[in-house]
């Protein structure tokens, strides 16, 4: 493959969340280095189309799961071996890095920054040169900045919330820089890309694809990006549970025609903003107690019920135990006859400890929660029967189900998330044969979502509150819907058109 155009791979993703007071370290992106990335994408592997079409070198990767602010300490480690090992490729090869897969998410706050992923960018071009092209695959999540934009040739995102597209919209972004690196001229041309903020910020649980309006809007994309003179089509939804400039909606269209790319840009932002009063909530909400009463009266089995406000796939710490203490105090679980419910999860090291020495079968009594997050709710401490111990998880590390009445409660020793029927069968849990499951999540992942008979969205509190308009932004930009639901003058949707040319960064 010697004759074949280097691909560089780099990149850091974490969905972060300023209002948690967590924070996250280097060890939390669990990096990929060289072949690990290669492997992790099998798309990109020998004997198929992509990995046949070019010489892809992984740099580093690291995809932390959602929370709290990264350290400086940690993105300045994890960014220095970046740029080392794109010198080492760059110096292994004599005509270069002619391209950059980008592998973000897009929404990674990084303590005394404002535009992380642009600062990376940029550090990378010194690196790499200004002529190398880069294509980005985000989050439809994530942020895009005017200086982001800028730096990045070619750019997509998700077209689906949950995300059952993550895989095809990174391989879109491998295919369109494979396209452009073969496309003719040496270097090859850049294409154009419009620009467009719109006003609006919103939770991932109002923009679901699954319902409208999000999915009118986003069947709108590839009707876009089958216009002539279109290469890529995206919409940002932005994200919600950061306090920094970037953080809107945004359009981009990227294409070799100024007037069309401009033009379906303004077209998209202007329906996102026609339709900005008919998001909401993906399924039914109330507080946790409205949405437990409803769960008892229902026939339905399993009744779930998001914990939204501490969902660690959010950026929550995963330790607020707001929701966990309200489910114990209730009558209506504290006798083992009672109905049954799960409640996923709380995270307690030392508790994890005490009940491993223990044993499944024993009474023990542990504390656990709020080591991270202690705004709402204190640590708790329960007592109650071992029914399940898990090793080798790979987020939780260890998992345990300890039995308080007829209440499940999981506790790990590090957090994780609960998206699969997996994640409980293997702690001895049934889920389809509970009556009611309370997980800690937003709208619910693909899994948890058909093994529901019924579901409810609870707003409680956390680093990642559903109502975004309690959490106190200070900085986002103003006016902004739903922030202000009056504007002194409606926004008009004039796309910035960055133009194609092998300009500095």
């Amino acid at each position: 493959m010697s004759d074949f155009p280097i691909i560089a791979i780099a990149g850091l993703a974490c969905e972060t969340s300023t209002f948690s007071p967590a924070r996250t370290s280097a060890a939390a992106f669990h990096p990929r280095r060289g072949e690990e990335i290669i492997e992790k994408y099998k798309f990109l592997q020998s004997g198929t189309p992509l990995g046949d079409a070019a010489n892809w070198q992984g740099a580093l990767i690291g995809h932390a799961l959602p929370g709290g602010t990264v350290t400086r300490s940690a993105f300045e480690k994890l960014a220095a071996e970046i740029l080392s090992r794109l010198a080492d490729i760059r110096l292994a090869s004599e005509k270069g890095i002619k391209g950059l897969w980008f592998d973000i998410h897009g929404a990674m706050c990084v303590e005394g920054m404002d535009d992380a992923e642009a600062d990376l960018l940029r550090r990378i071009r010194g690196v790499v040169g200004s002529e190398t092209i880069v294509s980005a695959s985000m989050d439809l999540h994530g942020n895009v900045s005017r200086d982001l934009a800028h730096q990045i040739d070619i750019i997509t995102c998700y077209r689906m919330a949950p995300h059952e597209d993550a895989t095809e919209s990174k391989e879109r972004a491998c295919r369109h820089l494979v396209d452009l690196l073969k496309s003719g001229p040496e270097p090859p041309k850049r294409p154009l890309k419009a620009w467009v903020k719109v006003p609006i910020l919103l939770p991932g649980e109002q923009t679901s694809t699954r319902m409208e309006p999000a999915k009118s809007l986003y069947r709108l994309v590839p009707e876009v990006e089958s216009c002539p003179g279109v290469l890529d089509a995206a919409i940002w939804v932005g994200y919600a549970w950061a306090d920094e400039v970037r953080n809107h909606a945004v359009v981009m269209v990227t294409g070799w025609k100024a007037n069309e790319v401009t033009e379906k840009a303004k077209s998209l932002a202007e329906y996102f903003w026609k339709v900005r009063e008919d998001f909401h909530f993906v399924a039914p909400t109330g507080s946790l107690d409205e949405c437990i009463a409803q769960a008892l009266v229902s026939p339905d089995r399993p009744f779930f019920i998001s914990d939204s406000g501490d969902n660690p796939t959010a950026g929550g710490s995963g330790d607020v135990t707001w929701g966990l203490a309200r489910i114990l105090n209730s009558p209506d679980f504290q006798e083992t006859e009672n109905r049954v419910i799960i409640y996923a999860s709380i995270p307690g090291p030392k508790a994890i400890d005490i009940i491993v020495a223990a044993g499944v079968g024993a009474i023990v009594t542990v504390t656990a929660g709020a080591e991270v997050d202690n705004i709402h709710c204190g640590p708790l401490t329960l007592t109650g029967k071992v029914h399940a111990i898990k090793f080798g998880d790979n987020d939780a590390v260890v998992g345990s189900v300890l039995q308080i009445g007829s209440v499940f409660v999981i506790l790990t020793k590090l957090r994780k998330p609960y998206h699969r029927e997996t994640d409980f069968t293997d702690l001895n849990l049934k889920p389809r044969a509970a009556d009611i499951v309370v997980v800690k999540i937003g709208y619910l992942e693909p899994e948890l979502f058909d093994m529901a008979a019924n579901w409810m969205l609870a707003l409680t509190p956390g680093g990642v509150d559903q109502d975004i308009c309690r959490l106190g932004h200070s900085r986002i930009s103003r006016p902004m819907w739903p922030f202000d639901t009056q504007f002194l003058q409606e926004p008009t949707f004039s796309p910035q058109l960055i133009p194609m040319s092998n300009m500095p960064f």
